[in-house]
């Protein structure tokens, strides 16, 4: 019998990752490119990031994790521009001796995710790599056109608001790094798993997508800190920020790790991982988000305001406070 010319390549997107192109212009992935018609009167929205092995993630965190934090990411980024998600694209960098475990686990959680968020795989790319795994998703969703909300449209008297809570990434990646900081801070066993599956599974916030798209007039996901990002909003924008740090949210675990160390304070302003959305909207919107916002099931909160100007000042107990770093950056 003739051989199979069905490559061991083949065999791995078919078993892993066929199972998640639903949509039918991804063509179960056996073609070179996909297809996707926007909705009618849409613009698509297009993002991407992506995960490195030793840099976002550790080497043994569960494949599962890393599989939904990559994509989840996204998905964030995706919620801040009050854009729906349609798809995404894949690429995976595998090492020698990977193990298909590790891969059968990553692309069941990434099937899960994909289902949960409809947004579905419509292709990518599976590559060998000499270094640590990596793995990049290319997002994109959609909006009416015209409509998608900037970083660079807040003006002058707006309110500022957060959703969820800020810092308990950042504080459990010092977790992850020292679990022996759980006893010095005073945490409990069910804090520390908090502040750490924080770190390890983002919770994008796409069910606020259209509030965010009705009543924003700018956004950013805060994925390099609370301090950096809306310092990056208020630098496209060409306006001024006060925020009061004392009600920055924070969750009774984070609080109980400042209160035993207050640097991290710091930690939590600036170390991002949040994957929150922090936006600015007029002050007449402000209970229609709240109600809109409680509808969705997401936790927000007043933090500040915007002025006519330049700079960020976050304000703890009426004195600016200084940041040795402002946000997370790679280089």
């Amino acid at each position: 019998m003739p051989k199979s010319t069905e490559s061991a390549e083949d065999r791995l997107i078919a078993r892993y990752f066929r199972p998640l192109a639903t949509a039918p212009g991804a063509f179960g992935l056996i073609d070179d490119a996909a297809a996707l018609t926007p909705p009618p009167g849409c613009d698509l929205v297009l993002t991407t990031d992506g995960v490195i092995a030793g840099v976002h993630f550790f080497p043994d965190d569960p494949p599962a994790m890393v599989g939904r934090k990559a994509l989840r990411m996204n998905l964030s980024d995706l919620a801040a521009k009050g854009a729906r998600p349609l798809g995404f694209l894949l690429s995976v960098a595998l090492p020698e001796g990977f193990g298909e475990a590790w891969l059968g686990a990553f692309a069941a959680a990434l099937a899960d995710d994909a289902a949960h968020y409809g947004c579905p795989l419509y292709g990518g790319d599976t590559d060998h790599t000499p270094g640590p795994i990596s793995v990049s998703i290319f997002a994109f969703g959609a909006v009416p056109q015209g409509k998608m909300v900037h970083r660079s449209t807040a003006r002058p008297g707006d309110r500022i608001v957060v959703t969820g809570t800020i810092g308990d990434a950042a504080i459990g990646l010092q977790l992850r790094r020292e679990r022996t900081l759980a006893r010095r801070w005073g945490l409990s066993e069910a804090a520390a798993a908090q502040l750490e599956n924080r770190y390890l599974l983002p919770q994008p916030r796409n069910a606020l997508a259209g509030a965010v798209l009705q009543y924003a007039s700018a956004a950013i996901d805060v994925s390099d800190g609370l301090v950096g990002d809306l310092g990056k909003l208020c630098r496209a924008s060409s306006v001024a920020a006060d925020i009061d740090v004392a009600t920055v949210p924070l969750s009774d675990a984070a609080r109980a790790a400042i209160a035993a160390e207050p640097a991290l304070l710091e930690t939590a302003l600036t170390g991002g991982d949040d994957y929150e959305i922090v936006l600015t909207l007029a002050p007449e919107k402000l209970d229609g988000f709240r109600t809109a916002a409680a509808a969705a099931g997401v936790a927000v909160t007043e933090i500040g305001g915007v002025q006519a100007g330049e700079g960020t000042r976050f304000l703890h107990e009426g004195k600016a406070l200084t940041f040795t770093r402002a946000s997370y950056s790679h280089f």
